[in-house]
């Protein structure tokens, strides 16, 4: 496994990544990860997240989830540049592709009703279909 700084990773993560590799190359089989490096991979989740962590130093992303929680960290937590950032704008309701349904109802006797449905705004079916069926029993 190359252990060149790859591509994007921050330095600290990076650092990490290494210690990781070193103790790979030298552990036994079905060995558990040390707490040493579980400490730093855990301050790693709070200051890069949990995801990415997990996926440059391949561990378990839950085990990790799971430690970092403990430690007070959110599995929520997304690195920060530096700054905070006061204030994101979220974009309004996206629209909706019209979509189209067809409903047919016919009774015993014959009685039939067709609906169809264009658009984005559904009408009460339920209390259409009641109608029709009270409406010839």
């Amino acid at each position: 496994m190359s252990t060149s700084r790859r591509r994007g990773t921050p330095t600290p993560l990076e650092n990490v990544r290494r210690r990781f590799e070193r103790w790979r190359r030298t552990r036994t089989a079905r060995t558990r990860i040390p707490e040493s490096l579980w400490t730093a991979t855990v301050k790693m989740a709070g200051k890069y997240g949990v995801h990415q962590t997990a996926k440059t130093l391949r561990i378990d992303y839950y085990e990790l989830k799971k430690r970092a929680q403990a430690e007070g960290f959110t599995s929520t937590s997304v690195p920060t540049g530096g700054e905070e950032t006061a204030f994101v704008e979220l974009p309004g309701p996206f629209p909706v592709p019209s979509g189209e349904c067809l409903m047919e109802l016919e009774d015993d006797s014959g009685a039939k009703m067709r609906v169809h449905l264009k658009g984005t705004e559904t009408p009460d079916l339920v209390g259409l279909s009641r109608s029709f069926w009270d409406a010839w029993s």
